[in-house]
């Protein structure tokens, strides 16, 4: 009667643990990244099938110079996966924690040539090409996957406000002479000129995120 026990307690034992070998050989399916198609920044889960997709938010066209005093247009980043910031060069605080955080991004993926990053200034009138040569050599910005871009302010504004959505002051009225963009916010597009994520550049966290998520862009 004990051996009888004993092999039923062993044959419990052993359907257990194939159970749970089954449960951690089961693949967990992957939740595709979202679309953000509003300055909101509401996310949107849209497949590419869904009627109207091919309508959604994309970034427009541009023309900027980078500080090898190269133009840098969306023809550049067909294909490609990128990240979208603005900053200035003299900002004391938020910029140099952005920065930092994007040099990380720039670490994980210097060897993939199918990863950008693109940082706009919102001073063009102050950061020149030469200036924006200077700071990318101090801070370690390869300019082969990292462009620092200048250009025209008016340029540069609406297409941070108007593609990006990239701007805390959005819906304020402001003359044309105190017009200042400002923001902390990192914005990922993917190779169809789609924005797939937003993130606070000043935080190491999200900045860990936003590298999982280009790597899932990658798949």
């Amino acid at each position: 009667m004990k051996n009888i026990f004993w092999i039923i307690i062993c044959a419990f034992s052993i359907a257990c643990n194939n159970q749970k070998s089954e449960n951690r050989n089961q693949t967990v399916p992957e939740i595709d990244l979202p679309y953000y198609i509003e300055p909101t920044f509401t996310p949107k889960w849209i497949e590419e099938t869904d009627e109207g997709f091919n309508e959604i938010h994309s970034i427009a066209n541009f023309k900027f110079q980078n500080q090898e005093g190269s133009w840098i247009t969306q023809d550049d980043l067909k294909g490609k996966i990128y990240i979208a910031n603005f900053f200035f060069s003299i900002c004391p605080n938020v910029c140099p924690l952005m920065m930092g955080n994007l040099l990380k991004v720039q670490d994980t993926f210097k060897l993939n040539t199918r990863i950008k990053i693109l940082s706009h200034t919102v001073m063009p009138w102050l950061d020149s090409v030469g200036r924006l040569r200077e700071y990318a050599d101090f801070n370690g910005i390869n300019a082969k996957n990292w462009s620092l871009l200048t250009g025209d302010k008016k340029e540069i504004y609406e297409l941070a406000r108007n593609s990006y959505f990239a701007d805390e002051g959005f819906g304020k009225t402001v003359t044309e002479n105190d017009d200042f963009l400002h923001t902390e916010n990192l914005v990922l597009i993917d190779q169809n000129r789609h924005i797939r994520g937003v993130y606070n550049g000043t935080l190491s966290l999200e900045t860990k995120q936003l590298i999982e998520d280009i790597k899932h862009l990658l798949k």
